[in-house]
């Protein structure tokens, strides 16, 4: 017969059983960040109201849950947003928001000193009377589920993973949620134009906006690849791994976050599922998100991330037309 197991043995089971999900990307935990960001309290993740402070507050807390540190003591880069407005209306004032950064550090002694950094912008469209909304609807919540509460949720949950394996890492990895995105990538211009870190010693790039509608051909589009050696090969090569069809472009850098370090000739890919109806409008709900296909995304991004941080080749910028 087996004996009775005690209190301390079952907490220490229970230990480890949570010490192992760590290690991994969860729909549940997908869900859980997903559902909040896009929640009504949030209303729609608009630059410079209080709930902006909210969304802020919890992708910090999310990091120190993780085990991620702050870069250069803080997890916050304050910076001031010029809010888009529609043709004709007045100028509105600047409001303050934040970029969140966190650094999981290497552990080589010299390549440490350089960084990949993984981003994803955490901002929508708020209640939708700017002029990037897709819809006449004024007034109601543009959730954002895809426009990037999941990016923002697959930056959490991959964050987490790296942490998890850190002493795998040569090179540190920087994570940033990016604020202002939507009002003219103000979050990533504000980064590289005030940066914490050396430009030169930021290796890579790489960013995801609107990675949770995975569609049935399992296409993970992809532009910038071609900007640093092996790039098109390692993201092509990768896809199999995780059922993934990846549609892999040297150029086409897009128009998202990655833009604004591209321009400082600094390598990048920008990642997404692809378009839909529901782009910018208040019908990006989450239950429209693939929580499975995002897990594989989540994957398939930590794949890369880790096959660059633990290499010990040289990563140059490469310029695409």
């Amino acid at each position: 017969m087996f004996k009775k197991l005690t209190p301390c043995f079952i907490l220490l089971f229970l230990f480890l059983q949570v010490a192992h999900s760590q290690k991994n990307v969860t729909v549940n935990e997908l869900k859980k960040h997903i559902n909040f960001l896009t929640s009504d309290k949030n209303v729609g993740r608009y630059p410079g109201e209080r709930t902006n402070k909210k969304v802020v507050s919890y992708i910090k807390k999310q990091y120190k849950q993780s085990g991620i540190k702050p870069l250069k003591g803080s997890y916050k880069q304050a910076f001031m947003a010029q809010l888009r407005v529609k043709k004709d209306e007045p100028k509105k004032p600047e409001v303050k928001t934040w970029n969140v950064i966190g650094i999981i550090e290497g552990s080589d002694p010299k390549l440490k000193n350089e960084y990949v950094v993984l981003g994803a912008h955490y901002d929508h469209l708020g209640l939708g009377d700017g002029p990037s909304s897709k819809s006449e609807k004024v007034g109601v919540v543009y959730y954002g589920a895809d426009d990037n509460a999941s990016g923002t949720a697959a930056l959490l949950e991959i964050g987490e993973k790296i942490a998890a394996h850190k002493d795998t890492l040569k090179r540190s990895v920087i994570l940033i949620a990016f604020g202002a995105e939507e009002q003219g990538l103000l979050g990533s211009k504000y980064f590289v134009n005030n940066p914490i870190v050396p430009l030169n010693q930021i290796k890579l790039m790489i960013n995801m906006d609107m990675v949770g509608r995975l569609n049935e051909q399992k296409h993970i589009y992809m532009g910038g690849a071609g900007t640093f050696d092996g790039g098109m090969e390692l993201m092509k090569k990768l896809g199999p791994k995780h059922a993934l069809s990846p549609i892999v472009n040297a150029g086409s850098v897009g128009g998202s976050d990655h833009v604004s370090f591209y321009k400082k000739q600094i390598s990048v890919i920008g990642l997404h599922t692809g378009g839909h109806p529901q782009y910018h409008t208040p019908e990006d709900t989450a239950d429209l998100i693939n929580y499975q296909g995002e897990k594989k995304v989540c994957d398939y991004i930590y794949d890369a991330i880790i096959n660059v941080a633990t290499s010990t080749s040289e990563i140059n910028f490469i310029p695409q037309d």
